[in-house]
């Protein structure tokens, strides 16, 4: 596999995981009741998904971490037309730990997981309009 096909392949893989994320946020949203702490968990991991997508896409290193603030940074350097939505989804970082874990914690507002449902799926779509078309569909 050539260099181009191989950075192609584990792009459009990136972009996968992230959109069977976002389902997984979706169905857990439409559960009855809804799991609003998965609905928050899977959101997060959509968006971090398709940020590595974006990172690979242009051969950007980048660490093993959950956090949105420091993957924006990155893709926003690359394309600086997405920093507002940065700046959007980079308090949905906790979401990757917040309720994963028994605590005392209040459960999220179902008005909480509508809105990062709203984020994830707008960052998958600018970072997927960010790719060429036939990596970002």
């Amino acid at each position: 596999m050539l260099p181009d096909e191989a950075r192609s392949a584990d792009t459009r893989a990136w972009l996968a995981k992230a959109r069977t994320d976002l389902r997984s946020a979706e169905h857990a949203l439409a559960a009855s009741p809804p799991l609003l702490e998965d609905v928050l968990f899977h959101c997060q991991q959509t968006i971090e998904k398709a940020m590595k997508g974006l990172l690979v896409w242009h051969d950007v290193p980048f660490r093993k971490t959950h956090s949105l603030e420091e993957l924006g940074r990155q893709c926003v350097a690359i394309e600086p037309t997405l920093e507002p939505l940065a700046d959007r989804v980079s308090p949905l970082s906790e979401y990757a730990w917040r309720f994963r874990y028994p605590d005392e914690q209040d459960s999220p507002a179902r008005e909480e997981a509508e809105e990062a449902l709203g984020a994830a799926r707008a960052a998958l779509a600018a970072i997927a309009d960010c790719l060429p078309s036939a990596i970002g569909e």
